[in-house]
């Protein structure tokens, strides 16, 4: 065999290997192939927080398909996920495969099409060693956290419940601003609105600029305005720009599908990889508001044949948040002059929103 693609999900395999020729095989590491272990805490705190790992039971037959198949290859092409979990499981398979530097070759795309593939094959890289430890310290402190911490909740709530290193933090500021909203003493006040009819006979809302404490105060002063004359001091009239909103991130694709369709957060990103997978989006797990110069190329000649060039205005959308990975892309369609796909229906809802949401933002 004269190369092995290694990636992490049988689907992607499926569509990978349409895309390459015979002299590549395709297999997939169905995930992680190695964690740590279940029964304890399987880290030496005292040592550097140095996490230990061990296969699970059923991955060991898969794990030795794969050390068969590296040992038979020339090359090996690492291709899983793009983010620190991606880079992690290459690591994983670079480790326990014993594989080698001068035939191992780590490869990633955001988009499961041939010229993705085919580019990232003419240029790979090498296994990105800060991504990992990033993994790792993600890993160990779940670990931490919710090895000491989800006993207590098995006693006092119920069992099989766990502790995570974000969601306990986040429980501890919702209880804080809970006890906050409990202890607030609450204060009444009166709120003054006018109904005027201009000469014209077109009515005209009003109200106050601001709050009155008590109702005798609010009497009070309706009864001075019953006697008063009214006149419009002041027009301000202010022009107002409405921009399209950016193309679709993780956050605001799992916003917009749980408005728009309902979807559970959970549901939008086993739907998005579902899509990903089958080479309809790019890599739905992304900060970035970029769009490659091709996508936009493409979304312009789209706009000028279904719209008109008036209705085209190209923007090219930057990330604000710190430490956002700009060299990815935004949520889009591989294919933007696809407008429907194969799949069931809420694939087709999802596809259509992303595919809606990337055309709108030109």
């Amino acid at each position: 065999m004269k190369n092995l693609v290694i990636v992490e999900s049988p689907a992607k395999a499926k569509t990978i290997e349409k895309f390459l020729g015979k002299d590549y095989k395709v297999m997939s590491s169905f995930g992680h192939i190695r964690d740590l272990r279940k029964k304890d805490i399987s880290i030496r705190v005292d040592s550097d927080f140095q996490p230990e790992y061990e296969i699970p039971a059923d991955k060991r037959t898969l794990v030795a398909d794969l050390k068969k198949a590296a040992k038979s290859a020339e090359t090996v092409w690492l291709a899983s996920d793009e983010d620190r979990e991606g880079e992690a499981i290459a690591w994983h398979l670079y480790e326990v495969l014993g594989l080698k530097p001068e035939n191992t070759k780590r490869i990633v795309f955001h988009e499961i099409t041939k010229n993705a593939i085919l580019n990232a094959i003419e240029n790979p890289r090498d296994i990105d060693i800060n991504l990992v430890d990033a993994q790792q310290a993600r890993r160990v402190l779940d670990r931490l956290v919710g090895f000491e911490l989800s006993p207590v909740l098995w006693k006092k709530i119920r069992p099989a419940l766990s502790a995570g290193r974000v969601q306990s933090v986040a429980v501890r500021l919702i209880v804080d601003r809970e006890n906050e909203i409990n202890a607030f003493t609450s204060e009444p006040y009166f709120r003054v609105v006018a109904r005027f009819t201009l000469p014209s006979g077109t009515p005209l809302h009003a109200e106050l600029s601001r709050r009155l404490p008590d109702e005798k105060t609010a009497r009070a002063f309706l009864e001075d305005c019953a006697k008063a004359a009214y006149t419009v001091g002041d027009i301000v009239v202010k022009p107002i720009k409405k921009s399209p909103a950016p193309p679709f991130t993780t956050s605001t694709l799992q916003q917009e599908a749980g408005r728009k369709l309902g979807f559970s957060v959970s549901q939008t990103m086993m739907i998005a990889q579902k899509l990903y997978e089958a080479g309809h989006i790019t890599y739905m797990r992304t900060d970035s508001l970029n769009l490659s110069s091709l996508a936009i190329s493409s979304i312009s000649s789209l706009i000028k044949e279904e719209m008109g060039e008036q209705y085209l205005k190209i923007r090219k959308y930057h990330t604000s948040s710190k430490g956002a990975q700009e060299a990815h892309e935004a949520i889009r369609p591989t294919y933007m002059e696809k407008e429907t796909i194969e799949g069931t229906a809420q694939e087709k809802k999802l596809y259509r929103l992303i595919r809606l949401r990337t055309i709108a933002s030109q």
